[in-house]
């Protein structure tokens, strides 16, 4: 019959009980809806204060990158770290948003985990006003 220590065996109950996390920890997940002329996009990023989020538009694409760090020790105070499943590291989501939309055009918001951007759906054309000539 095999030892197995009282310390490997609660580690091997706790692994059994919380199975390893997956690739969903870091995958941002989106509701896009389109209302009054715009898009509504909302990105759940439970844990990231807005410094830890950045939002950038080139060539149509609109990129929202969140980066959350742990960089505590392994020890701390209240010991040995047996388990850690908080997920640490960056995520990213691209979307095509249109060339038409610049920085100006994208309102950001965020509250309660989520990230809410409103964007316009299409670029809006401005009715060209007539212009009269003068007679000299």
């Amino acid at each position: 019959m095999r030892y197995i220590p009282a310390r490997k065996a609660f580690e091997d109950m706790i692994d059994d009980w919380f199975p390893a996390a997956s690739n969903e920890a870091s995958t941002m997940k989106t509701d896009v809806h389109r209302r009054d002329g715009k898009y509504i996009i909302d990105v759940d990023v439970p844990g990231y204060a807005k410094e830890d989020i950045r939002i950038a538009l080139y060539r149509g694409n609109l990129t929202i990158t969140a980066e959350h760090n742990e960089t505590k020790e392994e020890k701390d105070e209240k010991g040995t770290v047996i388990r850690k499943e908080r997920w640490s590291g960056t995520s990213s989501r691209t979307f095509y948003v249109g060339e038409h939309v610049t920085e100006k055009d994208v309102h950001a918001k965020l509250a309660d985990g989520i990230l809410t951007l409103e964007i316009p759906t299409e670029e809006t054309k401005k009715e060209e006003e007539k212009k009269y000539i003068d007679i000299f």
